[in-house]
């Protein structure tokens, strides 16, 4: 089975790293509940993900929800392509909109 490591590695910013998919999202989703931030807004780093499904997707959406019911902010910053063709596919770009940062860094 995949693992993904899930690491908060600052305060305003969480880092997901392998693949977000149907094995993963469940033990994923268990920390996310847990998870209480205390910032109007926090960085989502999908730079290190290899792998996302459409389980991945729901994650991303749920983490949104779940965000902003917590007064905060989600912004996904280096999105792979393959989750943007995802998102398009599931017609699901309106709910994303505000939340994707691709701007590189240089």
């Amino acid at each position: 089975m995949p693992l993904i490591d899930l690491c908060v590695t600052k305060v305003d910013e969480i880092s997901f790293k392998g693949a977000l998919d149907r094995e993963t999202v469940p033990n994923i989703w268990n920390k996310l509940t847990k998870w209480q931030p205390n910032l109007s807004q926090v960085k989502v780093d999908l730079a290190h993900v290899n792998r996302i499904d459409s389980a991945g997707l729901v994650l991303l959406l749920h983490l949104i929800e779940h965000a902003k019911n917590q007064n905060c902010h989600i912004m996904f910053t280096f999105v792979p392509d393959q989750l943007i063709t995802l998102i398009q596919l599931s017609n699901v770009e309106s709910l994303f909109a505000d939340h994707i940062n691709n701007a590189k860094v240089e």
